[in-house]
């Protein structure tokens, strides 16, 4: 019977995977004729074979360099993984642009208007479109925002000075997102003079092999906090299959990983969960809040990181204070934003629940291209009011932006 089922559930990832396979390819062809219609006009003698295996070999060139090549060709790899990127975000501007450019065609032609130069005018302002948006989209993605959210809580630590908390999720630290952007970050949250610096996961980008040669732990070393810097797994940890050589890495420049585990900090607690990917990639799964939450004296502050922004419910009723997440990225790229809002309570943000305060992050690093539209680049700083409750009024619970 087990057998069975884990046939079936092979079959089924073999389906999908297939199913997944069809639509990129379907995708693809359709963006690469429009592409074909535009090059031929404007270069009539060009070589459609030239043509399509270039186009093919940018199209899928971020699958091609996740590929584990020899070490002799990895730089290569790379290189294709980076043009990949970029191209992820080319075909989504095609995907939601042609469409469109077509519907358009249709009706001039409708309307009697002459379509001579249509191709030709048309993939011309698509293109110079296309620009902006990537030019946008970039300094989105690296031009961070830090976003203040004082946060009352009615409860006490035997004073009054309230908990400065920098909190930085999804760096997506690899080939793309790198020491640059990672210094920026270590010294916008040293400036804070953080009391306690959190990382909500997906510190890595799967792969933890550019983490490792380009010496990004000598750089997230220098976070300074007054009481620790803590970090917990997200799903990209996980996928990267290297979460016991990346927890000691952490742990060797003095940031504890937490995996369902607490920290009792400066007589708050931190809790750190494991990510929701867990439960399918680990046989023992995670604990639930209940159970990591058991003992603790819940007259202090609590203050919790699961990677995903779910469970809000479970938290309120436990006695979570404060909720951190990411993993959204908040769609990263317009309009996903709308598909994040619908798959999520809280996608970005902030909210309150009954006497819990959750935060999601957009993220500080992007997956895939390093653009962003409709989303930025950002860091949290939390001022934690301790016995707060009556000298904050729920409008008092805003957030402050501040560009850097």
């Amino acid at each position: 019977m087990v057998k069975g089922s884990g046939t079936l559930k092979t079959l089924r990832m073999l389906a999908s995977g297939f199913a997944m396979l069809l639509i990129l390819g379907l995708v693809n062809f359709y963006i690469g004729y429009h592409g074909w219609l535009l090059v031929h006009e404007w270069f009539s003698g060009a070589s459609a074979v030239l043509f399509w295996t270039l186009f093919l070999l940018v199209a899928f060139a971020y699958v091609v360099g996740m590929i584990p090549w020899p070490t002799i060709v990895k730089p290569l790899a790379r290189f294709f993984k980076v043009i990949g990127s970029y191209y992820l975000a080319c075909m989504e501007f095609a995907i939601i642009m042609l469409p469109l450019a077509d519907l358009l065609y249709v009706l001039l032609g409708w309307m009697g208007v002459d379509r001579t130069h249509y191709i030709s005018e048309a993939g011309g302002t698509l293109l110079i479109l296309l620009v902006v948006f990537l030019v946008w989209g970039s300094i989105n993605a690296w031009s961070t925002v830090v976003r203040t959210h004082p946060i009352p809580i009615d409860k006490s630590i035997g004073t009054s000075t309230p908990l400065t908390i920098a909190v930085a999720s999804d760096l997506h630290l690899g080939n793309i997102v790198g020491n640059r952007h990672l210094k920026k970050m270590v010294a916008q949250m040293n400036a804070m003079k953080p009391d306690v610096i959190l990382l909500a996961g997906d510190v890595l980008d799967d792969s933890i092999e550019p983490f490792i040669r380009n010496s990004m732990s000598e750089q997230l070393k220098q976070l300074k906090a007054r009481h620790g810097v803590y970090a917990v797994l997200g799903n990209h940890e996980y996928y990267g299959g290297s979460i016991k050589e990346y927890t000691d890495l952490m742990s060797s420049i003095g940031i504890k990983v937490l995996q369902d585990e607490v920290e009792e900090v400066a007589g708050t607690y931190i809790v750190g969960r494991k990510d929701k990917t867990a439960e399918t990639m680990e046989a023992g799964g995670r604990l639930s809040v209940n159970s990591l939450l058991n003992g603790l004296d819940l007259t202090r502050p609590v203050i919790m990181m699961d990677h995903q922004p779910t469970g809000f419910d479970v938290a309120a009723q436990e006695g979570v204070d404060i909720l951190l997440s990411g993993h959204t990225h908040r769609g990263q790229i317009a309009p996903n934003h709308w598909i994040t809002k619908r798959l999520f309570e809280l996608d970005w943000g902030y909210l309150r629940k009954d006497k819990l305060h959750v935060v999601v992050s957009s993220g500080y690093g992007t997956w895939g291209p390093p653009i962003r539209l409709a989303s930025r680049s950002e860091i949290i700083k939390l001022e934690v009011v301790l016995e707060g409750t009556k000298q904050y009024s729920e409008e008092a619970v805003s957030t402050k932006t501040v560009l850097i």
